[in-house]
């Protein structure tokens, strides 16, 4: 959304806002003290969040290596927070345009499928744990993103 509402700000030497463009300003900032408190309780609970996922991922992946769940574990660090700045910013294109080309990359290099299955799924439960149905909404299709392009 940040690009589309400079986008207008830029405009406004030439014109005044259409009522859809008001439209859009006003629910971004409307959503805005929602998607900073999310943005916060990520950020302050962001280990707990991932060390409990990694816990779980030994226990359901027995054959996975400590190096691989290291490496796992450290991009789904990067997702985390990328999803929760492009969430801030209400910007997917700042996820695919700042994080996921590159990491789709890494991810072809290596055979991390099962295990990037196993800590997207994880990921998903402890958030669904962690924050609000509403807080969710926020995230989640970014996450989703996210975990489509790395595993599929």
């Amino acid at each position: 959304m940040i690009p589309k509402i400079q986008e207008l700000i830029n405009q406004a030497q030439d014109r005044y806002l259409a009522t859809d463009e008001l439209g859009q300003m006003e629910g971004y900032v409307t959503s805005l003290p929602e998607r900073l408190k999310l943005y916060k309780v990520i950020r302050d609970r962001e280990i707990d969040i991932l060390q409990t996922v990694a816990d779980q991922v030994a226990s359901e992946l027995a054959s996975v290596t400590d190096e691989e769940l290291e490496a796992g574990v450290k991009n789904l660090i990067l997702v985390l927070r990328y999803c929760s700045m492009a969430m801030l910013l209400n910007d997917e294109n700042f996820l695919k345009e700042r994080l996921l080309n590159w990491l789709e990359g890494i991810m072809s290099m290596r055979d991390m499928r099962r295990l990037n299955e196993t800590l997207y799924k994880l990921l998903n439960q402890v958030l669904r744990q962690q924050i609000s149905p509403s807080q969710l909404a926020l995230i989640q299709p970014l996450i989703t993103t996210a975990q489509v392009t790395l595993i599929y």
